[in-house]
């Protein structure tokens, strides 16, 4: 164990400058200085996007309530495709930390390489199979006729950039598992401005709308996509990308899959059960739609910053359980749920006070407003659970055991979600209704979870150093 010691350490002193040493040293710093980057890349991310649902909206001349309504009636069917890949994404960051923290540098070269190909195959395969489905799904959805025009043009271009964007969230998962999360944060940055400067030229100066605002996003993606693998290529960590090495190890694949795809279901049965919801809210007419897009739009920033902690506690974990240091397991837990306390609270705090005005960036009738303000309320009630839940998921994916909290997720999210939007809200047809259940299902979730959390005790039964 000695030598495998010496060869962690030197991995992940020599990863990057800005990678981080999970196996030794004080936690709580070096989880904030790993989860701040994190949650500001998906601020970051969320801004940009924000951006471009606020340019449609101001520069789509007469029917700009129904450019972002068309923005927002695709904002779920892409989290289900995203947030699928991106749980499949942490699967590789969870293979990689573990190799890194027993000393296999073979295995993290596989590992990487194998990520780097499933990212782009997977995308190519999401993109075939939503362009033949795209008119199908928008039927399914209950999109108003003077929307589903503009919804259909701006999905069928997004999905032209899965795989560059699918690229993109493997090579961050790969750089966050030396615990690299500075450098995916600048490449954003870069790609960010990019989006926002093409989304402006192709809507407000080519009339394009929702095109526009789509077009941009998938050359912005590639541009990032395309700079962080040069950084991988260029790189003399254990991370280092060679093109010549791109192919699928077998083993590796299943270890990714093993932990990935279960992570990938477990997010996917979020965004799809926000899917059901969506069609309800669509229901409700063109103004609810545009409400709950804007309030959409607002509310990710603080779950960004509650994710971030429970991506560091799967990556810290992962490393630490590769090296044996299972005690040190046990305190990067306690160290990630009580700064996310922290962290999330206050993020939550400012957006509630500065609720109404953001969400006039987006929507200018008042009785938007109101809506959108309703939805950023029903919503943080849930972040109470949804931060316990996702943190002893984080906890039980370093581990490796990755398939049951994607099942309790599925039962707890998803069943109680469907089940409610078809036996309840029939009965209640109003936007609070459909609004309760967020923090109904995130409560019943989190108590699976927790529960699955104590009848493990994956500290317990792990090996020791």
């Amino acid at each position: 164990m000695k030598d495998n010691k010496s060869s962690a350490e030197t991995a992940t002193s020599s990863a990057s400058k800005n990678a981080i040493d999970m196996l030794h040293g004080p936690i709580w710093n070096r989880v904030l200085m790993f989860a701040l980057p994190v949650a500001a890349t998906g601020i970051l991310e969320q801004l940009f996007n924000a951006t471009g649902v606020a340019i449609v909206g101001n520069f789509s001349g007469g029917e700009d309530t129904q450019a972002v309504a068309a923005v927002g009636a695709n904002s779920f069917i892409v989290m289900l495709v995203i947030n699928f890949f991106i749980g499949v994404s942490l699967g590789a960051n969870v293979v990689i930390a573990n190799a890194i923290g027993r000393g296999s540098m073979d295995a993290v070269r596989k590992a990487v390489h194998t990520a780097i190909v499933m990212a782009v195959a997977g995308g190519v395969a999401a993109l075939v199979i939503g362009e033949l489905g795209a008119t199908a799904i928008l039927g399914m959805l209950n999109v108003p006729a003077d929307v589903y025009p503009l919804a259909l043009v701006y999905l069928r271009i997004y999905l032209i950039g899965l795989p560059v964007i699918l690229l993109y969230n493997f090579e961050a998962a790969i750089f966050r598992s030396v615990g690299d999360t500075a450098t995916p944060l600048k490449v954003l940055a870069m790609a960010g401005v990019l989006n926002v400067a093409l989304g402006l030229t192709f809507t407000a100066g080519l009339n394009m709308s929702v095109a526009g605002v789509a077009t941009a996003t998938v050359l912005s993606n590639a541009f990032g996509s395309l700079v962080l693998l040069r950084m991988l290529m260029r790189t003399d960590a254990p991370i280092h990308v060679e093109l010549r090495e791109l192919r699928v190890d077998m083993m590796a694949m299943r270890s990714i899959l093993r932990i990935g795809l279960p992570a990938g279901i477990q997010g996917a049965v979020f965004a799809f059960a926000n899917v059901i919801i969506q069609g309800a809210i669509n229901s409700l007419g063109t103004t609810v739609i545009a409400a709950s897009s804007a309030a959409f739009n607002i509310e990710v920033f603080a779950y960004q910053v509650l994710n971030s902690f429970a991506q560091a506690c799967s990556t810290f974990t992962g490393q630490n359980y590769g090296a044996r240091q299972v005690g040190r397991c046990r305190r990067v837990l306690a160290v990630c749920y009580l700064e996310d306390v922290v962290a999330t609270a206050t993020a939550i705090a400012l957006v509630l006070l500065f609720g109404r005005s953001l969400l006039m960036i987006f929507v200018h009738d008042p009785e938007a407003v109101d809506i959108g303000y309703i939805r950023l309320t029903m919503v943080f009630i849930g972040y109470i659970f949804s931060m316990a839940y996702e943190m002893a998921s984080g906890y039980l994916r370093g581990f490796g055991i990755s398939l049951v909290p994607a099942l309790l997720t599925v039962l707890g999210v998803c069943g109680t979600r469907i089940g409610w939007v078809m036996l309840v809200f029939p009965s209640h047809r109003s936007f609070e209704s459909i609004m309760l259940v967020y923090p109904i299902s995130l409560a019943v979730t989190a108590a699976l979870v927790l529960g699955s959390l104590i009848v493990y005790r994956p500290s317990r039964r792990a090996p020791a150093r």
